[in-house]
Formats: structure tokens, C-alpha cells, sequence
């Protein structure tokens, strides 16, 4: 009877000990997908660099195209230099500025031209005496240079016509100024007279730049006028 019961038990261990293993087994087995996930989980930040890296070349290419932006900017601008009288010249001068989108700056003579200054039929107004004595020519200006003037290309020179030649106020600016590399165009306004010779007048004072021939405008001179002139300049 003994011997059937120690039978019988080292039957059942040996079906347990089978068990076991088999068990084991399986355990061991379940790990390869895990192993396999953790591979593929521990690649995935690598890919997400990428679109990171693409941002930084978008950035870098931002970059240049607004330093290209800022370049533009600060070069072939155009200005127009104007001396007004009496409100013509400045009108067309403005209506210049809109049409090449280019800043305006206007010379004043530290004292101003009164009306009776202006009245060129009386021989003792103050423009008629300028006239015959030409050293009192020489008008004190508030201010005859620009601060930014390197930064234009294209300039514009107006004035009214006096005995056929640009108002003497003009010269103190002509004078103060290197036009080296600029293209200048002289434009004035005039009840009768034509530009004559003011725009090669002002060229030999300047000694520098390229001038163009210029135009001359009537009082009252229409905005369409004028834009016609700028866009038939071609600049």
C-alpha cells in the first residue's frame, strides 16, 4: 500500500515540475513583444526632430528675407527738395511726393520773403535788389543739408522762376550738398517764363550728379499733370 502511495506521488510531481516549465515558458515568450514595443517607442523622438529641424531652416530663411526687406528699405530712395514762394512750387512738389512715394524737404531762408519782398515790379523790394546786386544772393538757409542724404538715389530740385533763372534761395542748398551718384531733376513753376537755363545754372554749381533736362509747370498745375511727367521719367 506504501508502495502504491509513493507511486502515486512521484507521479503527480513529475506532472507538476511539466507544469512549471511549461508555464515558464510562456512568461518568457511575452517578453519579445515588449522588447520589440520599447524598440519602436525609443525611435519615435528621433522622428519628431525632424519637423524641428525643418522649422529652423523656415526661421533662417525669415530671416534673410526680412534682412533682404530691410535692405531695400534704407536704399534708392527719392527726395524733394523744394523753395516756395508762394504755395506753387510746394503744391507740385507734393504732388511729386505722392506719386514716387519720396520724402519731401523744403529750404526756408532764416527770413522769410514777405509779399512786399516778392513784388519784383517794385525796384526796391528786397528780390529786386537781390537781383541787381548779386552778392545779396547769398540767403541764410534754417537748414541746407539732410541728415539721411545717403540714403537717396533720385532728387528732385524745385523752385519758382525769377528773371529766368531758379530763386536764389536754392543755391545755398546746391552748394551744401555732394549729388555725386544721384540722379537730379530740376522741375519749377512759372506763370510765363520757361525752365530757360536754371536747370544747367544749378547743375555747374552742384559740379556732381547726373541732372535731367527737368520740366516746368504753370501756377495751378493739375495733379494729373504732374504724375503724367514722373511716369514718363521711367525711374
Amino acid at each position: 500500500m506504501k508502495k502504491i502511495t509513493v507511486i502515486l506521488m512521484s507521479v503527480l510531481l513529475v506532472f507538476s515540475l511539466a507544469a512549471c516549465g511549461n508555464n515558464q515558458q510562456a512568461k518568457d515568450t511575452t517578453l519579445e513583444p515588449s522588447s520589440e514595443s520599447e524598440s519602436e517607442t525609443s525611435s519615435e523622438p528621433e522622428e519628431t526632430m525632424q519637423p524641428s529641424e525643418t522649422l529652423s531652416v523656415s526661421q533662417a530663411e525669415s530671416e534673410e528675407d526680412n534682412s533682404d526687406t530691410d535692405t531695400e528699405s534704407t536704399v534708392g530712395k527719392t527726395l524733394i527738395v523744394y523753395y516756395s514762394a508762394s504755395g506753387n512750387t510746394e503744391e507740385v512738389a507734393n504732388y511729386i511726393a505722392s506719386a514716387t512715394d519720396g520724402d519731401l524737404f523744403e529750404i526756408v531762408p532764416t527770413e522769410i520773403y514777405t509779399d512786399a519782398d516778392l513784388d519784383w515790379t517794385d525796384n526796391d523790394s528786397r528780390v529786386s535788389r537781390e537781383h541787381n546786386n548779386e552778392d545779396e544772393r547769398n540767403i541764410p538757409l534754417t537748414s541746407d543739408t539732410v541728415g539721411n542724404w545717403n540714403e537717396y538715389d533720385t532728387i528732385f530740385i524745385g523752385y519758382p522762376i525769377w528773371w529766368g533763372i531758379a530763386a536764389w534761395p536754392v543755391d545755398g542748398f546746391i552748394k551744401a550738398n555732394d549729388f555725386t551718384g544721384k540722379t537730379v531733376i530740376p522741375f519749377c513753376t512759372s506763370a510765363s517764363s520757361g525752365l530757360g537755363e536754371s536747370g544747367e545754372l544749378l547743375k555747374e554749381m552742384a559740379g556732381t550728379g547726373e541732372w535731367l533736362e527737368g520740366e516746368r509747370f504753370r501756377s495751378g498745375a493739375s495733379e494729373e499733370t504732374v504724375r503724367s511727367w514722373v511716369e514718363e521719367l521711367g525711374l
